[in-house]
């Protein structure tokens, strides 16, 4: 094989193995007592990314966990718990709305919301029960989302 064939298969393999990890972003969120819109928030709670990005959540004050809210994830999406006091990081692999919730401090209101390419479930996402402030936090987010 020729010297420059070589070279070029060997860029072309490090393009792809490379490629993938450099595109993805991280988006860091912080689990919060309180924040710049009040108490019992994520900060931010609303996230635009795009699929493969993972979003990390970030037990800044301790009490936080975070979960997908069932039914407010895309079709084929995989739900997903992280554990009280401990960060956790998802990847987003499917397009659409991504529902989040602090199971302790839900009914106060503690709830995020992510929109990965297209808001692809957003109709699901909007019929969704929710408590006490989270119904009115969501109903905002919903509204920038679309």
């Amino acid at each position: 094989m020729k010297r420059s064939t070589v070279s070029s298969l060997l860029a072309a393999v490090a393009a792809i193995v490379f490629a993938g990890p450099v595109l993805a972003a991280d988006h860091q969120v912080q689990m919060l007592n309180k924040g710049e819109k009040g108490a019992m928030v994520f900060q931010p709670d609303y996230i635009e990314a795009a699929p493969g990005d993972t979003v990390t959540f970030i037990p800044t004050d301790k009490g936080h966990d975070a979960e997908s809210i069932k039914a407010m994830i895309p079709a084929g999406a995989e739900p997903f718990k992280g554990k009280i006091n401990q960060e956790v990081t998802v990847t987003l692999d499917k397009e659409g709305l991504y529902g989040v919730k602090c199971t302790p401090h839900f009914g106060m209101g503690m709830v995020a919301l992510i929109k990965v390419g297209a808001p692809t479930n957003a109709d699901a996402v909007a019929a969704v029960k929710l408590p006490g402030k989270a119904k009115a936090k969501m109903s905002e987010l919903l509204a920038r989302a679309k």
